[in-house]
Formats: structure tokens, C-alpha cells, sequence
């Protein structure tokens, strides 16, 4: 049974709905992230899930409890949810130590010393905390004082931890470290993680499915592998992963690209409820285009840029550009040169299709 349910959830600013009735099932010890650009209400919702929010419709639950609810006019505080909850600022009081800012919300709990102490002292052991718990927090690096804000929402013993990009202010390689610290930890404490984040690689290493917004409307829900070999349309096709989007025109079993000009038609496979409509998008990731002489659509290259292991490829076809990555050992075309394209795997939409 589903753990976390949001349904129907609605949250309007003004004229501006942020989140248009959202519906959603988060199972227990589930990673669920929430994923879209800038304004697209992932933010919103889970403000609306720790209770800093309130809804304009629907209602969200956890277990058995009823959390919000605007048709039975209930709301319950953020400080009674008892959800763990981690924020991209890393909200740790200088003037207090390591341990003490661990120890706070135990303490704001009127908790007995004997628990406080235990409970602090396991969620720094359990963050490597521990040897600094004496410290201050401004002695500590970036990932140190993160380390800080999950110890004290591990604390608590929470069901659900809440995270709000909450590692974009770490560098690369901390951010990469800190991915799978969070995983630990939930693997071990087998809590449910909401997880909000604009970063696609944090998404895909860290979920147990994805949900995927924009404009406060969820355009796929998904295993991270579902959402990027088959995304539901162009939207999610051109916001996960690298992304290209040809025009072409349809001619029977063919194509050709548009503004290509006397450029041959090439034979590929067209689903059939887009022959009628004579145009398409053909839709292509970098990685699954492959050089080739006949029967490929023509291009000329325009650069070639060095990316360690890939060589990336900025390809004219027809005035559209194309781009192409592959394995720098793997030979292929120079600036400057004609070149053929075959797409490996295309994913076909209507031309005018952006979003559900």
C-alpha cells in the first residue's frame, strides 16, 4: 500500500497555478524525486507536503494520517508532521556545535537527556560525525555542515525525510560523494525520501522512480530507466538527457529533412499515425547516431570538441543542428567535412507536440 498520497492537489499564487491537480502515490522506503526546470512546482508541492504551504484543493496523507485536507477545512503544523527535512542552505547555527545543533530538535521535543544524547550521538555516528561533534560547524567543509542538516533530521527517527536540492551547493565531486551517503542511509533506516532537485544525474542515481513536471502538471511518473528510454513526450524526451529534435517532412516509408534542400529522401521506419500528418519531429539522443555513408541523412560538420573519452560533434543538417557524441578512439568525419547520419534509436512526435 502506498505510503505518502497526494491527490488532487492544487496550489494557485494569484492568477498562477503552480501545481494543477497533482495526484501521487509514494510507497514506503521508496526514493521519490521530483524533477523539472525553475517554476515547474516541484518546490510548491513538497512546501505543501512539510506543511509550509497550505493547499487550495485536494488532500495529502501519510499512513493512516490525514496531513491537509481544504474540502475537511484540516491542516496539520509542519512541526507535527515529524518529517526529517534537509534544504539546499544548509540552516546550521554557527554559535552552536556540531553536536548541539543535532541535539536541537530533540531538545525542542522536551526529549530526557539519556534520549537526547543517545539519539544524537547515533545520527552523528551514523554521518561520520562523531570525531567533530565538538566543533563548530563553520570549522567543517561544505559536504561537513550538509552532513550536519541530515544528521539532525536523522534525529528525529523520522518515516519521511524531505529534501530540497539540498546538495546543489556542494562542489561536483562532493556532490557525487554525498549521493550515495543519502542512498546509505536510507537503505539502512528504510525511510521514504521526497527528493527535489533540478539535476538529472542526482535524480537518476538516487530514485526509485522519477516524477517529471513542468508548468505544475506531471508529465510522467517513472522508473529513471522508463523516463529516459521512454519518455512520455517531447517534453520529458528534450528536458531528460541530452537531446536532438530534427524536422522532417514524410514521404511513405521515408523521410527528408526539412530546409535540406535536393537532399535525398532516407528510408526509416515511420510510425504509422504520424504518415498522415506528412511532417514529424524525429528525436534523437547524441549517443545513438552513428556515422555511415548510403542511405544516411547528410550533414556537414561545423565542431568538434574534445570531451575526454567523447569527441562531440555540432552538425548542420539542412540548417538544423545535430549533435553527435562518440568514443574518441572511434573514427569519424573532421570539421569541415560532409558526413551521413543513421539514428540508432529515434523517437518520433507530432511537430507542434511540446508538452502533455
Amino acid at each position: 500500500m502506498s505510503y505518502v498520497r497526494l491527490v488532487n492537489v492544487t496550489k494557485r499564487f494569484g492568477a498562477v497555478t503552480a501545481v494543477d491537480h497533482l495526484t501521487i502515490a509514494i510507497e514506503r522506503g521508496e526514493c521519490f524525486s521530483m524533477l523539472g526546470p525553475s517554476g515547474c512546482g516541484k518546490t510548491t508541492t513538497l512546501r505543501m507536503v512539510a506543511g509550509f504551504e497550505d493547499l487550495d484543493d485536494g488532500e495529502i496523507h501519510v499512513g493512516e494520517r490525514l496531513l491537509s485536507s481544504r474540502r475537511r477545512n484540516f491542516y496539520l503544523p509542519p512541526e507535527k508532521r515529524g518529517f526529517g527535512m534537509v534544504f539546499q542552505a544548509f540552516a546550521v547555527w554557527p554559535h552552536l556545535s556540531v553536536y548541539e545543533n543535532v541535539a536541537f530538535p530533540l531538545r525542542v521535543r522536551k526529549l530526557g537527556s539519556t534520549e537526547i544524547d543517545r539519539r544524537t550521538r547515533e545520527a552523528l555516528d551514523h554521518t561520520s560525525l562523531l570525531p567533530v561533534a565538538k566543533k563548530s560547524p563553520e570549522d567543517l567543509s561544505g559536504g561537513g555542515k550538509q552532513r550536519v542538516a541530515l544528521a539532525r533530521a536523522l534525529a528525529i527517527n523520522p518515516d519521511v525525510m524531505l529534501l530540497d536540492e539540498p546538495l546543489s551547493s556542494l562542489d561536483p565531486h562532493l556532490r557525487e560523494e554525498m549521493r550515495f551517503e543519502i542512498k546509505d542511509l536510507q537503505r539502512k533506516f528504510g525511510f521514504s525520501i521526497i527528493y527535489v532537485t533540478h539535476d538529472q544525474a542526482e535524480a537518476m542515481a538516487l530514485s526509485d522512480r522519477i516524477l517529471v513536471m513542468n508548468l505544475g502538471v506531471v508529465q510522467q511518473v517513472d522508473t529513471p530507466l522508463q523516463v529516459y528510454q521512454n519518455p512520455a513526450n517531447r517534453f520529458v524526451f528534450g528536458f531528460i538527457g541530452l537531446s536532438n529534435f530534427l524536422e522532417v517532412s514524410i514521404h511513405g516509408d521515408a523521410v527528408r529533412v526539412s530546409g535540406g534542400g535536393d537532399d535525398p529522401a532516407v528510408q526509416v521506419v515511420v510510425p504509422a499515425e504520424l504518415k498522415a500528418a506528412g511532417r514529424a519531429v524525429l528525436a534523437s539522443r547524441p549517443a545513438e547516431i552513428d556515422f555511415a555513408g548510403q542511405g544516411a541523412v547528410r550533414g556537414v560538420v561545423k565542431r568538434c570538441v574534445y570531451l575526454g573519452d567523447l569527441i562531440d560533434y555540432r552538425i548542420d543538417v539542412g540548417g538544423q543542428e545535430v549533435r553527435v557524441q562518440k568514443n574518441r578512439r572511434a573514427p569519424g568525419p573532421r570539421e569541415g567535412e560532409a558526413c551521413g547520419l543513421v539514428f540508432v534509436r529515434p523517437h518520433w512526435y507530432l511537430g507542434e507536440e511540446k508538452s502533455s
